[in-house]
């Protein structure tokens, strides 16, 4: 069920806004998987990082979906990287309380795009993933240095025997 987002208090919305336009990353990582019938698993992730649990409580309280997690080091992560709670309440809540900063709106409005693209199943054939790479690459200031595979070794995956057809055809399946 798809967020309510008039429901919640405006300010409490844009506070959490707020935070997320200094705190908050919305990344899309590429994983290979040999169990999958196409070479990798594309995944988007909205989290945030603090010492401060209580603030990141707040997040999965109000959007209602997401994971809280602790580190060793004291650190704090709520994240949500599951596509449907993304779609139905990660996107709804920032188009209501959006951000101020011109880079956090750009890159939400990005990781909007790969979303619809991925609701398409635009993802499960290789121009689809063309086109999340090139959407991708014009987020978080390109990922330069940070991504564990390049576009290149990505798209050698679906070269090597993957059609889109083939993708396509046992995707369905």
């Amino acid at each position: 069920m798809a967020l309510n987002v008039k429901s919640i208090l405006p300010h409490i919305g844009y506070y959490l806004a707020g935070f997320a336009d200094g705190e908050g990353s919305f990344n899309v990582s590429f994983r290979q998987r040999k169990d999958y019938r196409i070479p990798w698993k594309i995944s988007l992730c909205f989290n945030v990082s603090q010492k401060d649990r209580v603030i990141l409580a707040l997040f999965k309280q109000h959007l209602q979906c997401g994971t809280l997690r602790g580190r060793g080091d004291g650190v704090w992560y709520y994240e949500v990287n599951n596509l449907n709670a993304i779609c139905e309440h990660v996107i709804p809540f920032f188009e209501r309380f959006r951000f101020l900063s011109a880079k956090k709106k750009r890159d939400f409005a990005k990781f909007k795009k790969i979303a619809n693209l991925m609701q398409e199943g635009r993802h499960l054939t290789g121009d689809g993933v063309r086109e999340i790479l090139r959407v991708r690459a014009e987020m978080n200031d390109g990922g330069v240095g940070r991504r564990k595979y390049s576009d290149e070794e990505i798209l050698s995956r679906f070269a090597q025997g993957e059609s889109p057809e083939t993708i396509r055809q046992t995707s369905a399946e």
